[in-house]
């Protein structure tokens, strides 16, 4: 039920990249409703200073400034979390950078900045946590993805490709921490009410209900987590047939019927 508090949740410590604006800031605002402890990572310290400033006096809530393609940087916020709060037991991969380029237009730099903070990042926070987890005999990392991970968005090429590795990262952690009582979850969101997606004229779900959403889903051990209604709908078809997936999306690009 969106909304629900989940005593699980309590006095958790929780770290999320990203969390300064979208979907990560709503994470930010629903675990500290929850009564988490709750850490997040910023390349934004204006936008999160603000987030800050409107969050409940009595909240506990820390922010730590990192470009997260700098590693040596993210483990340093790592840790600056840990030191403010303890162990850190869930972690919320949400950063990401979106994609308007065609092809032709993306240039071995532009790549390699979406990669970074769109999959490298996200291996790396989880490497810097899992020590935590083990302390603690087990955690949850959540990684958001998106429905573009299962079936690329061919305008957005680049985005959906290091969110289709995104997709297999989680898998294999789901097997290689699940050993040590950590659950993963991975998170396929269709288009969101963010500035990522300012600009395209499609229905798009506020970042509040998807964060509801994404925490109703780790309470009740979802896997794969679908946190809208055009997640859902696509969620269906996707494990149903790929391929008719494929050509929904397609369609959709075509501006045909699907």
């Amino acid at each position: 039920m969106q909304g629900a508090i989940y005593p699980s949740l309590k006095d958790r410590t929780v770290l999320v990249t990203g969390g300064g604006s979208g979907i990560g800031e709503a994470i930010v605002r629903q675990f500290v409703g929850q009564g988490s402890r709750v850490g997040f990572i910023d390349i934004d310290v204006k936008a999160s200073k603000q987030v800050l400033a409107s969050l409940p006096a009595h909240a506990s809530v820390h922010f730590e400034h990192a470009d997260l393609r700098d590693i040596g940087a993210l483990r340093r916020a790592v840790a600056g979390v840990r030191e403010a709060f303890g162990p850190i037991t869930i972690l919320v991969n949400n950063a990401a950078r979106d994609d308007r380029h065609a092809i032709e237009d993306v240039t071995p730099e532009y790549w390699d900045e979406r990669i970074a903070v769109n999959l490298k990042h996200q291996f790396f926070s989880a490497q810097a946590v899992a020590p935590d987890m083990i302390q603690t005999g087990g955690g949850t990392i959540v990684n958001i993805g998106s429905a573009a991970g299962l079936t690329n968005i061919p305008f957005l090429p680049t985005y959906s490709a290091s969110k289709a590795a995104l997709h297999s990262l989680t898998q294999a952690a789901r097997i290689l921490l699940g050993a040590q009582g950590t659950s993963v979850f991975g998170v396929y969101a269709g288009p969101v009410d963010t500035d990522m997606t300012r600009g395209l004229a499609m229905p798009k779900t506020s970042p509040r209900d998807v964060a509801f959403a994404i925490i109703d889903g780790i309470e009740a051990g979802q896997e794969d987590i679908f946190p809208d209604p055009f997640a859902v709908d696509f969620g269906r078809r996707f494990q149903s047939s790929p391929k008719a997936s494929e050509r929904q999306i397609a369609a959709m690009v075509s501006g045909s019927a699907a």
